[in-house]
């Protein structure tokens, strides 16, 4: 909050105790946004998380497989789907235009959240779309829900 790091867990010698075991206390699913670097934005370190990362944050088959993991087997005990303002998978879903090779796959997990929100606003889509996919996590994995 402050603005000062205190960088926990980044040395080689806490990498080197994770060689065998990983116990992150947290499983996030985040965008896959370069700009946002969780591991700096919550001051942790290697092991610290298990971040699923996917354009739009959104919780594919793939994505909720590797949160069950995560949680299930891995222990973490908290469970968090953050979005982020200047979504560009938000942004093209709003837009619906036509796009090159597989990036319109990402628009049947995100629409649903437009029409939920009732708005083309940007920052009430993308709240809403974590709402959705908080919702989906739940009711798709009997894992994640328990």
């Amino acid at each position: 909050m402050a603005g000062q790091t205190t960088s926990p867990n980044r040395t080689l010698k806490r990498l080197q105790e994770l060689g065998e075991k990983q116990a992150p206390f947290a499983s996030i699913l985040s965008c896959a946004d370069s700009r946002v670097s969780l591991e700096i934005l919550f001051d942790t370190g290697f092991g610290d998380m298990f971040v699923c990362r996917a354009a739009g944050n959104i919780a594919t088959p793939q994505i909720i497989g590797s949160l069950e993991y995560g949680t299930l087997v891995l222990g973490s005990k908290v469970l968090m789907v953050l979005g982020q303002t200047a979504c560009g998978a938000v942004s093209a879903t709003l837009k619906g235009d036509a796009v090159p090779g597989q990036i319109g796959s990402l628009y049947p997990y995100i629409y649903p959240a437009i029409v939920q929100a009732q708005s083309k606003d940007m920052n009430t889509v993308v709240a809403q779309n974590v709402r959705h996919q908080v919702d989906l996590l739940r009711h798709a994995s009997p894992v994640i829900r328990s």
